[in-house]
């Protein structure tokens, strides 16, 4: 029996919860109707997170975002609500949700969702940017003394 849509996202845990490392998932196949003309629209639904206690397993997040197949939604409002749910769903200590929605009258179109606000990478910077920036050690804000 095939495989059917589901909203429901299943979860394990994460058998390096002690370590932050960062998680990708890059979803090319997302597909949905515009609210406004009954349209399809496609794009690519890529999800960066640092897990936290849990980890999305990756067959209820194919079925999960397969059941957006066959109904309106705004690009900005979809974005949200799949971060919205994963976050829901695993709790990590970080996630961004980028939606790269393929080109339609002519407009392409990126959003970025982000938990908390301003974690994790932006569109511009990428993955190896934002693990980067993480990695940085934190620069001393005292002055050693002089000597002399």
């Amino acid at each position: 029996m095939p495989s059917r849509p589901s909203r429901q996202l299943v979860t394990f845990p994460n058998p390096s919860a002690r370590r932050e490392y960062v998680i990708r998932h890059e979803c090319p196949e997302y597909t949905a109707l515009c609210p406004v003309t009954g349209q399809p629209d496609f794009g690519t639904i890529e999800i960066i997170y640092a897990p936290g206690k849990r980890c999305i397993e990756l067959k209820s997040l194919k079925l999960y975002l397969w059941a957006f197949r066959d109904e309106g939604h705004f690009f900005e409002q979809v974005t949200n609500r799949i971060l919205d749910d994963l976050v829901r769903a695993c709790r990590p200590r970080w996630m961004t949700v980028i939606g790269r929605f393929n080109v339609r009258g002519g407009i392409g179109t990126v959003v970025v969702a982000r938990h908390p606000a301003g974690a994790g990478p932006r569109a511009d910077e990428g993955l190896a940017g934002a693990v980067a920036k993480r990695a940085r050690p934190a620069r001393a804000t005292a002055r050693s003394p002089r000597r002399g």
